[in-house]
């Protein structure tokens, strides 16, 4: 299981020109979940992602979290973080879970997020999405859920 996190000042997500969820300052978070993952990675990576020290202190070092600055989460799926692009020029997604352990390990790492008082907000798992976000700092980074 991985999620890709940008640190952001404004994001949202659309499905068919309607805003699903939207944020201020926190975190943007695109999740991706393989063919064997568990609900113990999603709950680890979760963790991971609130803990995750990107925010500045005061003397602008990136030391505190999104739970220590009481930022907001954007929270969307994206299978397309498992396509493998070694071979050819079109990806393969066969590291990427089928759509209903997908679906269940999504709602899961959701669910655990928003066990952490912060404020979730999520887009809609296997729709066409457009995301807008304004990247802070540019901070992005790859998170891995330990097996």
């Amino acid at each position: 299981m991985r999620a890709l996190v940008q640190r952001v000042s404004t994001a949202n997500v659309s499905v068919n020109g309607n805003v699903v969820g939207q944020i201020s300052r926190g975190l943007l978070v695109f999740v991706g979940i393989r063919y064997n993952d568990t609900r113990v990675q999603a709950e680890k990576l979760a963790h991971k992602v609130i803990a995750l020290r990107v925010f500045p202190d005061e003397t602008g070092k990136m030391n505190h979290s999104v739970a220590d600055v009481v930022g907001d989460l954007l929270i969307v799926s994206q299978f397309t973080l498992y396509g493998d692009t070694r071979k050819g020029n079109r990806p393969s997604y066969s590291e990427a879970a089928d759509p209903k352990l997908a679906e269940d390990l999504y709602e899961h790492f959701i669910s655990v997020c928003r066990r952490s008082q912060l404020s979730v907000a999520t887009g809609t798992f296997q729709a066409h999405m457009q995301v807008q976000l304004t990247n802070d700092g540019p901070v992005t980074l790859i998170c891995y859920a330990e097996t």
